[in-house]
């Protein structure tokens, strides 16, 4: 078998593709594969196309529909949007408004996203339960239960990402009739407690490592079972899991920032669950789900892209730096108006993130002709998605900015993060000082977020190709959390949750994590109205906008309870 199947580029031979949108959703998650094989005839080689077709429904790109991919994207930048981490981009509120909606807050339940990410992740699951009741009826396939292991996996994603973004929805597995399933059968709770027998019931059976690029490990089930568990703070069985990662020895800090856009890491150092793209094949496996999010770029150095997922200007003040390099945790960090010409420090992740008139973006100077709306959105396009415009492997023309980048769902560092909070949240001192810390946690979390920090200090290179930072232009400085409690700042346990918190947000900015964060942290709601009565003075489109907490989680789409034959109610 090539070792190119999980990069998703060639045809399904037993193809479970679904054909067609049918009228009723129920039908949607029962769909029969265009060929269909008995148990007998079932054989490694086909089970492995089948395996192939569920991997590749991570692309989220089905029926040749790039924009259902697009507005219900499996990077989940559409999330982004809702966070105070960025603006909807694009030629004004009214391009693509059902994601406007999303950042106003403003959701109705025929909201094409609702739609889109709801059908999406459904189809997924179909597909990965043909290939699980495959693999159940055959005779003559080994490592069945591996197999099944890297389908719950992939399930098990699915349903996380459901059920962290819709109001409620149906749990069903392979035996279930989906057609007889209402949504809420299981409460969120319950639904994480399934999500979670998934995985610990895949991480037993599953490889430690595999042949073909992008194919699960057990690795990966861990680094799930860490994110699944601090959505529901268990905060000991992320502990716990994250551990499983970190010890396992497969992965490691990037050893600068920027490596995460280039090719050649594709599947290496931090990444642990990764969709593979790839533009072989006339570009149909590219990452459609990001398309639209390429800057304009004058000269059409990326294409002619729609400039879609800007940093907003809070986000860009959070990279801010005091002078011994660490960010303003006491949320200070808004008053300081960062821009191109700002007098103070920055962490050098704000220009690997986003572009800044004035400053190189991928070895070319960023100007304003690269935002294609700048009066509404300001400037701040996003870089991580995009390779060196300048290699061979990124495609010219349509469809702009496209290259087989992977987009990396769980990085290591999302899970080290993820340790360091669970460590503070279960210290049992107040003070990282050693006689306030008998557990040693808080030190702990304190040396975690300052490995971050020294890969971004290592990232400090003008000299880096492509080249996206600027010394002379900016300054750079990144400061560690000191140990030696000269009084200045002592690592509290409030003041490492603060940390820890700042320190995800600069790290993963506009990776479709921090909506997530915030809602899971309970701070979403003050977060957010705090954020769009600021940012309004610069985007008037805020002016009036609110959120509640009945509005942190979307509503079932309206189409899937009319055509649910009363199965679903909102």
């Amino acid at each position: 078998m090539t070792t190119k199947i999980y990069k998703a580029i060639i045809a399904c031979s037993v193809c479970c593709c679904i054909t067609a949108i049918t009228t009723s959703c129920s039908d949607q998650l029962d769909l029969a594969p265009q060929g269909e094989f008995t148990a007998e005839q079932l054989t490694d080689e086909s089970i492995e196309g089948l395996m192939s077709s569920a991997y590749q429904g991570l692309e989220a790109h089905f029926f040749d529909d790039n924009n259902a991919a697009f507005a219900g994207p499996i990077t989940n930048w559409v999330f982004d949007v809702r966070s105070d981490d960025a603006y909807k981009g694009g030629e004004g509120v009214s391009m693509e408004s059902n994601i406007h909606q999303l950042e106003i807050q403003n959701i109705s339940s025929d909201n094409p996203t609702c739609l889109n990410k709801w059908e999406n992740n459904y189809l997924g699951i179909a597909r990965v339960h043909k290939a699980m009741q495959a693999i159940n009826d055959a005779s003559n396939v080994g490592d069945k239960e591996a197999l099944l292991g890297e389908l719950k996996t992939l399930r098990a994603w699915y349903y996380f990402d459901l059920n962290r973004i819709f109001r409620s929805i149906p749990y069903f597995t392979e035996n279930d009739d989906p057609k007889t399933v209402t949504n809420g059968n299981k409460s969120r709770e319950e639904i994480y407690a399934a999500i979670k027998a998934d995985l610990e019931s895949a991480y037993a059976a599953m490889k430690e490592t595999q042949e073909q690029p992008g194919r699960f490990t057990k690795y990966v089930a861990a680094a799930l079972l860490c994110k699944v568990n601090a959505q529901t703070a268990s905060w000991s069985e992320v502990e716990k899991w994250a551990d499983v990662v970190i010890k396992s020895g497969k992965y490691e800090l990037y050893d600068n920032f920027a490596d995460m856009s280039k090719l050649e890491f594709n599947n290496k150092k931090e990444s642990i669950m990764a969709v593979q793209f790839s533009t072989a094949n006339d570009n149909i496996h590219i990452n459609f789900c990001n398309l639209l999010n390429t800057t304009r770029s004058e000269g059409n150095i990326f294409g002619s892209g729609d400039d879609f997922f800007l940093g907003s200007q809070n986000l860009v003040n959070a990279f801010a730096t005091d002078d011994k390099g660490l960010p303003f945790l006491d949320g200070s960090f808004n008053t300081k108006n960062v821009s191109s010409n700002y007098a103070g420090t920055v962490d050098p992740r704000l220009d690997l993130t986003v572009g800044r008139i004035g400053l190189p973006f991928r070895g070319h100077l960023y100007t304003q002709g690269w935002c294609r709306d700048y009066n509404t959105y300001g400037e701040y396009s996003g870089k991580k998605g995009l390779i060196d415009p300048s290699s061979p492997d990124m495609v010219q023309g349509f469809p702009w900015g496209a290259s087989g980048l992977n987009f990396i769902l769980i990085r290591y560092a999302d899970i080290l993060l993820l340790k360091a909070e669970a460590l503070v949240e279960l210290a049992k001192g107040t003070n990282a000082q050693p006689d306030a810390d008998p557990d040693g946690r808080l030190a702990a979390a304190r040396d975690i977020v300052n490995q971050i920090r020294q890969k971004a200090a290592r990232s400090i290179d003008g000299n880096y190709t492509p080249v996206d930072l600027d010394p002379f232009t900016a300054e750079y400085n990144v400061g560690l959390y000191p140990t030696d409690w000269d009084g200045n700042l002592a690592w509290t346990k409030e003041q490492a949750r603060r940390a820890v918190r700042m320190e995800r947000r600069l790290e993963l900015a506009m990776e479709g994590q921090r909506w997530f964060d915030l809602v899971r942290w309970g701070t979403a709601v003050e977060t957010i109205n705090k954020y769009m009565k600021e940012e309004s003075a610069l985007r008037p489109y805020y002016a009036g906008a609110s959120l509640t907490e009945d509005e942190l989680y979307l509503p079932i789409p309206i189409s899937q309870i009319e055509n649910s034959n009363g199965l679903y109610k909102q």
